[in-house]
């Protein structure tokens, strides 16, 4: 098995869904939280496991903390989705006034980054397979957004995508290639610093990019920055399970790499244009979205091509021991992601604001149901 780890953004605000920020006092009263620049979200970073059910409670012990932290100032909660579901996202309420990064970001991007997600993390050393590995996730990334997507509101409307995040969050720089090695990634990098392009080597913003201590010479992990945030601690760690185990089978097949087996590639096709188009299909159509298959161009809903996808890694996952948390896959494809349930609510007729205070309610409830059954001891008080 491979290790993985999570970076999770959060919204913070009321029981009613509306979006407050209090980053700079939550990282002065917690350990492990960082602010972003908007005070709206905060972060926290689990440390690299290579158990599932150690995952969930790394996953959920940071949210027990933040969620009685903010039951101390008041009627203060966790607010699900990855926009500003009710507003404002017309104003940006700096969490930093003295970061001038953040300021460059302000200036630049405006509200947009203003989003919350997870970004997994999953360790590979070997910076060939690592690359191979990012070529690989960048042509799927698509399905793993089309899983996630819980972003179909902003600013109080329905905004015509299932990920307004990922429709109109700045990709930077604007074209990313896929890396045919290590020497090319590292090129590349330092050229696009050079121009400007990146104003350092965080500010690489692509729904995949190798990631270490020592950025971009030292590597040691992929991480898919691409999904929604998912407050489902079960079915994010069914999203990674099938990341880890599409990974384990391309490290036994090499030939899965796209530079190799792409017949669309061999005929010319810009990988990553396709990758792109395909990103935002699935940021409009989610799991309805019809996707162009990297290996010879069929077309096919992302529900379909995950469904085929679940089937070719079973038994690679059996084989680890880690199946039981990949089935929960087949239950988004029936269920539907949050943001189709959430559309699903409205074209029934309930108002947003209505959808956004129960989906509030419906997170702390189920907080509390996994604090007592599997991460004890921890307090949890009701959001």
């Amino acid at each position: 098995m491979l290790s993985k780890g999570f970076e999770v953004e959060l919204y913070t605000g009321t029981p009613a869904g509306e979006v407050i920020g209090l980053s700079d006092q939550i990282v002065q009263a917690l350990p492990g939280f960082v602010r972003e620049p908007d005070s709206r979200n905060v972060e926290f970073t689990t440390p690299p496991v290579y158990l599932y059910d150690q995952a969930l409670c790394d996953l959920l012990r940071p949210r027990f903390r933040l969620r009685a932290y903010l039951h101390s100032l008041g009627e203060l909660t966790l607010v699900p989705g990855s926009t500003l579901s009710l507003g404002d996202s017309q104003q940006f309420y700096r969490s930093d006034p003295h970061n001038p990064y953040h300021t460059y970001i302000e200036q630049t991007y405006g509200s947009r980054v203003v989003t919350a997600s997870v970004h997994i993390n999953i360790g590979l050393r070997d910076p060939d397979a690592l690359i191979r590995a990012c070529r690989l996730v960048r042509l799927e990334a698509a399905l793993f957004l089309a899983l996630s997507a819980s972003s179909p509101f902003l600013d109080g409307d329905v905004t015509g995508y299932h990920s307004t995040r990922w429709a109109t969050f700045p990709k930077t720089p604007a074209y990313v290639p896929l890396f045919s090695s290590h020497a090319h990634f590292i090129a590349w990098t330092e050229a696009q610093l050079r121009q400007g392009t990146m104003q350092n080597v965080r500010h690489l913003w692509s729904a995949v990019r190798p990631n270490g201590d020592r950025r971009p010479y030292d590597l040691n992990r992929l991480e898919l920055r691409i999904c929604d945030l998912v407050t489902d601690p079960i079915e994010l760690l069914a999203i990674t399970a099938l990341l880890e185990a599409r990974l384990l089978q391309l490290l036994e097949q090499p030939e899965l790499d796209p530079l190799q087996g792409s017949y669309l590639h061999r005929q010319g096709v810009d990988l990553a244009q396709l990758a792109d188009a395909n990103e935002m299909q699935a940021a409009r159509h989610s799991l309805e979205a019809v996707l162009t298959h990297w290996q010879d161009g069929r077309q096919l809903t992302a529900a379909a091509w995950i469904a085929e996808l679940v089937e070719e890694v079973w038994p690679i996952a059996k084989g680890q021991g880690f199946s039981c948390f990949l089935a929960p896959i087949k239950k988004i494809l029936r269920q539907g992601n949050t943001a189709q349930q959430w559309l699903g609510q409205y074209h029934a007729g309930v108002p947003i604001s209505e959808i956004m205070a129960a989906a509030v309610q419906a997170m702390a409830t189920a907080e509390q149901e996994f604090a007592a059954q599997l991460c004890q001891p921890v307090p949890i008080l009701q959001g």
